[in-house]
């Protein structure tokens, strides 16, 4: 809890204080991010270990937190927290309404990018990707899979759309729960997840100095032509890597 304590601290006395003078200790030298460390040249191994540390810190009330970015048809862009609710060696999947404003977003461009901190590690996580819709079968297995209180809030909001009311939400709800009783099956919804198949992962490991490590996963056609092994250097399963300046 001692890191806790200390961001609150800091928080509670930052009257006048300007934002650029606001710093963290991150790691030290001797704990750099370092390429030998690395055992499994797979960005996902890299992914899992670092998940699993983060999965250990009670601090990281939620690890699977992640900001996802979108852009639309006209080029905007657009972010906001998703949960990452499987992480397979062929993406990372999360789950929303599809008359989100993130969906129409990715009906017109498939590409986008999470990103994922966890502050108490000095860590954070960058993908990049193509977002493509799961099976309805796969959406409606782990529908079912959620609270059933959160089964009906999916059914009762209309995400993204404009509503008269917190009130008119609570009317919804409370007809959906009259009509299915207290035992009755939660039909899916306009609801399902997505797969984000990675061509780009990153990670970035604080180092008090501010040269942050970044190491850098890539993969695609033709990738493996551009190892050199001095600054791009082949990795495992069709994936190279490479070390970037903070």
């Amino acid at each position: 809890m001692r890191f806790i304590s200390s961001i609150r601290k800091m928080s509670q006395n930052t009257s006048g204080v300007q934002l650029s003078a606001l710093r963290l200790k991150y790691h030290e030298r001797k704990d750099a991010f370092l390429e030998e460390n690395i055992k499994v040249k797979n960005p996902f191994c890299v992914f899992r270990d670092w998940l699993d540390e983060a999965l250990n810190t009670k601090e990281i009330l939620e690890p699977n937190a992640a900001a996802l970015a979108t852009v639309n048809a006209e080029g905007k862009p657009s972010n906001r927290f998703v949960l990452v609710k499987e992480a397979t060696a062929e993406g990372f999947t999360f789950f929303t309404n599809y008359g989100s404003r993130k969906a129409e977003d990715i009906a017109s461009n498939p590409n986008v990018a999470i990103s994922i901190y966890w502050l108490p590690l000095r860590r954070s996580i960058r993908i990049e990707g193509v977002a493509e819709k799961i099976s309805q079968a796969d959406s409606l297995k782990y529908f079912h899979e959620r609270p059933r209180a959160s089964q009906i809030g999916a059914a009762a909001s209309p995400q993204s759309q404009r509503i008269p009311s917190r009130g008119y939400l609570d009317e919804v709800e409370s007809g959906i729960k009259a009509k299915l009783g207290a035992e009755g099956e939660v039909p899916l919804p306009n609801w399902g997840g997505y797969l984000v198949r990675p061509s780009l992962i990153e990670f970035w490991q604080g180092q008090t100095d501010r040269l942050h490590d970044r190491i850098r996963f890539r993969r695609g056609a033709n990738v493996e032509k551009e190892v050199d092994g001095k600054l791009i250097h082949a990795g495992q399963d069709g994936w190279i890597y490479e070390r970037l300046a903070p």
